[in-house]
């Protein structure tokens, strides 16, 4: 099943990706509010020993510190940066928009993490059927993300979108796929300034 159009998932920035994430970027993506937020949610969803696929990773871990897994699996694009992550057992590089197909076995994963970083898959339908292969039965995949993005390398269809209509868009993605749960949403967003935050997950039937 194909969700998108050719256009919608087109970039601005059409060159390689590998050529734009050459260079390492210790920046923070998110600000301290939505990854206060988020490690309270993965406080509650993800398990104590359990395996953690963290998919289109960075140098920053999301991962509540009071918890210890048996092993975090990072996944990106520049090696410096997921050199640097400290939560991260091993990791490899990979541009999901060239391949889609992950290194890893099937029911491998009790949990898939995709933080700031949705917006940039131009494959959505076949990158979400490789989450559902390696999570386990009743496993989750939890996507947030708020309103920042690299805009030259954000696909249109996320371009031309309100903020609320995202959530929408990656609710989609799970519903296309054959496996998954109904998909819960969380949206937050804040008065004062400060990042909104948002989620879409899903737990493996």
């Amino acid at each position: 099943m194909f969700l998108l159009k050719t256009e919608q998932r087109s970039k601005l920035d059409e060159s390689d990706d590998a050529a734009f994430y050459c260079y390492p970027r210790f920046v923070y993506h998110v600000d301290n509010g939505f990854i206060r937020k988020l490690k309270q949610l993965y406080s509650q969803k993800l398990q104590s020993d359990s395996r953690i696929l963290d998919l289109m990773s960075s140098w920053v871990s999301h991962l509540p510190e009071t918890i210890q897994f048996s092993h975090v699996e990072g996944h990106g694009m520049n090696q410096e940066e997921l050199a640097k992550n400290p939560r991260l057992d091993h990791y490899f590089i990979q541009n999901l928009n060239q391949q889609t197909s992950l290194p890893l076995e099937d029911q491998s994963f009790d949990a898939v993490l995709i933080t700031a970083s949705i917006q940039y898959i131009q494959y959505p339908e076949t990158v979400f059927r490789e989450i559902a292969r390696v999570l386990k039965p009743n496993g989750i995949a939890i996507i947030s993300f708020s309103n920042r993005m690299f805009y030259q390398k954000a696909i249109s269809v996320w371009r031309d979108s309100s903020e609320k209509a995202r959530l929408e868009i990656v609710r989609s993605y799970f519903k296309a796929i054959e496996g998954f749960g109904e998909p819960e949403i969380i949206a937050k967003t804040f008065i004062l300034g400060g990042d909104p935050f948002y989620v879409v997950m899903a737990n493996r039937l």
